[in-house]
């Protein structure tokens, strides 16, 4: 027989027709009659009592709509036999074991306060033992490769929980940009995995740094941007972006829930500023609001819908079970089965967020950036479901109005607050590659070493719902591991070697399969370097930051006096040549430092007989040494970045746009002195930390998010980052320094620019003087092409530098000079660092670290642990004056922690001279400063180690022009 369900719900039998005469004969009238009788009685039965049909007339489709009703009450979460699995879904056969010998190993367990010495096994993409290996289990994998770790740290492999690594691929292109949607600020259904670039550049600089996986986020421009996806950055053998998903979401093949246990699914919130373009902040709740209500209003349809299916009520059902594919994911977030990240930043849109999941009651993950959530950890914990981490930046703050009250304290105070604390990189906004140097730097600014390990692995992991098989190292978890040349928490720390499900992807192997012989940390044999590194006090700055809520007075008090420092272990000043060279170093006993007026009087061991001084300060084993200098920021030029109201404007370019006529000049150029702010935060926290002298020009080098750049860039100054006004002694050093151009390709972003070869044209014409020298643009380019002042240009790309090589080399046989020619930026430069050494040009590094942001910089040299060689040391090798910049005003503050990875990097080939020299003479010769005499350069002090030491910290500025020392 078959059956045909009635719209009724009633089953009516029907005889196939080849059977029906047969059966009816054999039937006798009384059975026929019985049978006619109680269909009757049933349809009667059906007409009368609906409720009694309704529990028994089920569909066809019924265990179906049951077993789709019951997994609604399924919450996410690893099987109960996971970490028993013998492999990982993740394994690919042919995967040599791996067993990693003497090793110490932090595991991340327990918020990073596990640490063990012994053995890792590695097999079948899992860790199959842990600290002591038993030889049997060793002893039965056939095919097994044993590193030998020599006391080496290993780790969990890093999480960066807010990246747009594939979205927002490198070199950045307008065809590869898929991180924001015009379509609306309500996109729930949109999906980052569907833009996954897998043939982004950066992936596999991510690895080098030891980053295995990365939650790829959708844009910030939305309310609710899209469906958030975890990721392994390793390339798999389908090379699809599929397969490099973390326990892929039931739902992305259109699947139906997994009644045994569910994935969970990621989501991307944002709120404040970034919205903008949706209305006000008003607006954005609003639309949330708006949003969670017509999702609440599904959830209760299909719980309705499901209490009848549990009651059999069939015939009350209104169709299929209600499903709305636009607001399903909103419906998963109600029912707690979604890991919601949150752009977040001000307390008032905390606060929002917050009101807003206590009244559709679901929890947020976590708050990302989040700059005023260190000042309201109370208001944090009133989350539905309990307090949600934060993801920050170390020191990334100010370059925008709502991240003004940002701190470097924030992780330590909300680590204090019982809030977990994750740092990320929001790549390419930070090179992810160094997500371990924001753990560095929470670590140096008091955030306890065990946290700062755990903040990019364990945390991050546990809070994207992963922590059973990544950010953690145990039985069963996945093997995803990293070795490192040093303790993590060490600058300039590089994994030596990092596996991905077991698979080794650093060393990167080559073509012919063999790994590519590449030396990482030389230099760092010696046991210190594998201890975690001491750091400074920070208890009373930041006390202060709490209390002046998130702006406390960065000025400190001034001395003019004489000044004791007692315990110092070395001084470094400047010589008459300008070269940095150490005077004095203690051998046994620490000796004293003398100051009186802001000169040094006395230095060594028989200072510490002297009694009248007026403060006396122990520098701990610190050291004195020349201030240091930053360049390619807009320091001193804006308080907030993405404030124009509170910078310079937006100048005229006469490559696009006419000049103005009241300025008579056809170049329009301008002087960076002209723009000058002094007392902003970006300025007065990089003199704080030892920058006391700034050259800033008007030039804007090309960057995601930043405007597309004018060729003629004006003239540059040079000022004292520490001063209160351009009217104070000594505020600007230098008025006007170097005449600056950027040339380059079209912002990859920003639309049509002009070409290369407009550019190159019209500087040649201005460098041959076919400008008169009565307007500005006539005299200082003819002053550049004469060698008077250095001619600075911004270049990424190595075949523009070669076409800049020719045309300096034109201009001085037409007019018989010798052309000051730099380069910054210089992404390509050890392309032509032959050329460019022969050539007497100078090159300006910025940033210090390279990476390809655009097509103009896609060929960087990244050195260790992908090649031997870095572009610093490879332009120095052929006698090039090399010098680091930065390019944000905010990065200013980092420049020795810049420079020590620097050199680091070289393997030992630049020494402790070559590394001072990189921010303070090797720059005043580039750019040709020559008000910073030898004897009246400022000094820094530091307390507890050198200048380049993440032990050390800033304690006072030593000024001789000023004559005075401030206290911070």
């Amino acid at each position: 027989m078959s059956t045909k369900s009635k719209p009724s719900g009633v089953t009516q039998t029907r005889f196939p027709p080849t059977r029906m005469p047969a059966l009816v004969i054999l039937l006798s009238t009384a059975t026929i009659l019985a049978i006619f009788i109680s269909f009757s009685t049933l349809s009667l039965n059906i007409s009368s009592h609906s409720t009694t049909s309704n529990l028994h007339a089920a569909p066809f489709n019924a265990d179906e709509i049951r077993v789709q009703c019951m997994s609604l009450r399924n919450l996410p979460g690893p099987s109960q036999s996971f970490l028993s699995r013998e492999s990982s879904d993740r394994y690919e056969p042919g995967t040599n074991a791996t067993l990693i010998r003497h090793a110490i190993i932090f595991t991340g367990e327990k918020d990073g306060n596990v640490t063990i010495r012994g053995d890792i096994l590695l097999d079948k993409g899992i860790i199959k033992s842990i600290g002591k290996v038993p030889r049997w289990m060793v002893e039965r994998i056939p095919n097994l490769t044993i590193i030998d770790a020599d006391g080496a740290w290993v780790t969990p492999g890093l999480v960066d929980l807010h990246s747009h690594l594939g979205i927002l691929s490198v070199p950045v292109m307008s065809g590869a940009a898929d991180i924001n949607s015009p379509r609306g600020p309500i996109l729930p259904g949109l999906r980052s995995i569907d833009g996954l670039n897998t043939h982004d550049d950066a992936f596999e600089l991510s690895m080098a740094g030891g980053v295995t996986s990365a939650q790829i986020l959708p844009g910030s421009a939305n309310a609710i941007g899209g469906q958030a996806f975890m990721v392994k950055l390793r390339r798999t053998l389908e090379n699809s972006p599929t397969s490099m998903i973390i326990e892929p979401p039931h739902n992305l093949d259109g699947s139906k829930p997994n009644t045994d246990h569910l994935h969970w699914r990621h989501l991307k919130q944002a709120c404040g500023e970034n919205l903008r373009g949706y209305g006000t902040r008003m607006d954005s709740v609003w639309a949330l609001r708006s949003a969670y209500n017509e999702a609440r209003r599904i959830k209760n349809i299909q719980d309705e819908y499901c209490s009848k299916v549990e009651a059999g009520l069939w015939g009350s059902l209104n169709g299929p079970f209600p499903e709305n594919l636009k607001w399903e994911m909103l419906v998963d977030v109600l029912r707690g089965r979604v890991r919601i990240s949150n752009h977040c930043y001000e307390a008032v849109d905390l606060d929002a967020m917050i009101r807003l999941s206590n009244e559709f009651e679901f929890h947020i993950a976590s708050f990302h950036h989040a700059s005023d959530a260190w000042l309201v950890p109370d208001l944090l914990k009133r989350m539905w479901g309990g307090a949600p981490a934060v993801a920050l930046f170390a020191t990334n703050h100010r370059y925008k109005r709502e991240a003004f009250r940002g701190s470097e304290f924030a992780s330590r105070v909300l680590s204090d607050a019982g809030i977990p604390v994750i740092m990320k990189s929001d790549h390419p906004v930070i090179n992810s590659r160094y997500l371990i140097y924001e753990a560095q730097q929470a670590y140096h600014f008091s955030l306890p070493a065990n946290l700062a390990l755990a903040s990019v692995t364990s945390t991050p992991a546990a809070v994207a719902g992963l922590s059973h098989r990544i950010g953690i190292l145990k039985e069963g978890a996945d093997a995803d591991v990293v070795m490192w040349d040093s303790h993590p928490l060490q600058l300039g720390a590089t994994p030596v070697k990092v596996w991905i499900d077991g698979i080794p992807q650093i060393p990167v192997r080559s073509k012919t399969g063999k790994d590519k012989k590449i030396e990482v940390g030389k230099g760092k044999e010696s046991d210190e370097w594998r201890q975690v590194p001491d750091v400074p006090n920070w208890d009373k700055e930041r006390k202060e930051a709490i209390q002046w809520e998130g702006l406390p007075p960065l000025r400190g008090r001034t001395n003019g006096e004489k000044v004791m420092f007692t315990g110092v272990k070395q001084v470094w000043r400047k010589a008459m040549n300008g070269s940095v060279e150490q005077v004095y170093s203690a051998s046994a006993d620490l000796g004293a430092v003398i100051v009186e007026n802001g000169k040094i009087i006395c230095t060594g061991v028989p200072c510490l007989h002297s009694s009248d001084a007026s403060d006396i300060i122990d520098l701990h084993g610190g050291a004195i040494s020349p201030g240091l200098m930053s360049y390619g920021s807009p320091l001193g030029l804006e308080e907030i970045a993405g404030e124009m109201s509170t910078g310079d404007g937006e100048p005229h370019d006469a490559f696009k746009t006419n000049i103005p006529n009241v300025l008579d000049d056809s170049g329009g150029v301008l002087r960076a002195m002209d723009a000058l702010m002094f007392g902003t935060r970006n300025a007065l926290t990089a003199y704080r930390s030892g920058v006391t002298f700034a050259t800033s020009s008007l030039a804007k080098p090309f960057y995601v998010s930043g405007s597309g750049a004018h060729v003629i860039a004006g003239l540059s100054t040079t000022f004292r980052t520490g001063s209160a006004h351009a009217m104070e002694r000594g505020a600007l050093v230098q008025d006007v320094v170097a005449l600056h151009v950027v040339v380059g390709r079209p912002h990859p972003l920003l639309g049509q620019g002009v070409s290369v070869s407009t550019q190159i044209a019209g500087l040649r014409r201005l460098l041959y003087g076919w400008e008169g020298r009565d307007q500005e643009t006539g005299l200082w380019f003819r002053r550049a092409a004469e060698g008077v002042i250095p001619l600075v240009i911004e270049v990424g790309n190595a075949d523009i530098m070669a076409s800049l090589l020719i045309l300096k080399a034109e201009v001085e046989d037409k007019i018989g000079s010798r052309m000051r020619m730099v380069f910054g930026g210089a992404a390509e430069a050890h392309l032509l660092a032959e050329e460019i050494g022969n050539a007497g040009i100078g090159v300006i590094l910025s940033p210090a670290r390279p990476f390809p942001l655009t097509w103009d910089q896609r060929r960087i040299l990244p050195g260790p642990p992908l090649s031997n060689d870095t572009a610093l040391v490879t332009l120095m090798r052929h006698g090039v004056t090399v010098g680091l910049g930065v390019r944000e005003a905010w990065e200013a503050r980092n420049t020795r922690f810049d420079i020590q990875w620097a050199a680091l990097e070289s393997n030992g080939r630049i020494n402790e001279q070559e590394k001072y020299a990189l921010a303070s003479s090797n720059l005043e010769d580039l750019l040709g400063i020559r008000e910073i005499d030898w004897e009246m350069a400022d000094m820094v002090a530091y307390d507890g180690g050198q200048a380049f030491d993440l032990s050390s910290k800033v304690v006072t500025v030593i000024s001789p022009e000023r004559q005075t020392v401030d206290f911070f």
